[in-house]
């Protein structure tokens, strides 16, 4: 959710495309206004002067609905805050032949495809990561990947928001979906590294690194982010 931690990989600027255009953290953890002020500061060759309003009664901390505010959802497959708490990581299954649960009630929170089953969710569960567990599931998008068809995969549960690391949990998925169902394969265009900054991750996997050995081929980027990061908050 914006406006907690910065994690995940950092954005090669090779690798820029609509979906992402500058150096930042794949989880930025910044509001609108701290952006404004690092892309200011940052990324444009002529700063412009920049002011901004800061916000009374929210907390680094906050959920959004700690808020009290209605959601507006940004886009039809973010119909919830539940959408945008799990979405930095599942959104890595764009980059994926798996249905990213595009055409459910639940985008994101659902993963699958045609073939996979149990297996999937047992793997990942086996990996005791913290604040979520997932679920065997089956569904049947009603578009997008695999419409209408009927297929398997596992829905994630978050039970503690506070200790979930959403990027982390969508490597594990990668990782453990790669492993029990043979019918993985990334998208042909490369879209995988587009949506992850570079393609160490992809490369990695299919390397067959496990879910540390991949979080852990970013931290130094990632803490050179939080450096850059720190300068432009306006919240502690």
């Amino acid at each position: 959710m914006t406006g907690r931690r910065a994690l995940g990989p950092v954005l090669h600027k090779e690798f820029a495309t609509f979906v992402g255009r500058q150096p930042v953290a794949q989880a930025h953890g910044m509001t609108v206004a701290e952006l404004a002020r690092l892309f200011n500061g940052e990324f444009l060759a002529a700063p412009v002067e920049l002011e901004t309003v800061t916000m009374t009664g929210w907390r680094r901390s906050d959920f959004y609905d700690a808020s009290g505010l209605p959601w507006v959802p940004p886009s039809p497959n973010m119909p919830t805050p539940d959408t945008a708490l799990v979405y930095s990581g599942t959104c890595l299954f764009e980059g994926t032949n798996l249905s990213e649960g595009r055409g459910t009630t639940r985008p994101f929170e659902l993963l699958g495809a045609p073939g996979v089953d149990g297996r999937w969710a047992a793997a990942v569960n086996g990996l005791e990561l913290p604040g979520v567990r997932f679920r065997e599931a089956y569904f049947a998008p009603a578009f997008s990947k695999f419409q209408g068809e009927t297929v398997g995969g596992v829905q994630l549960h978050v039970h503690d928001r506070a200790a979930y690391d959403p990027v982390r949990t969508g490597i594990a998925l990668l990782v453990t979906a790669k492993r029990v169902w043979s019918g993985f394969a990334w998208r042909s265009d490369g879209w995988i590294d587009r949506l992850t900054g570079s393609a160490r991750v992809r490369t990695m996997i299919d390397a067959g690194a496990d879910t540390d050995e991949v979080v852990a081929g970013w931290q130094r980027e990632l803490a050179d982010f939080r450096r850059v990061r720190r300068e432009y908050l306006l919240y502690g």
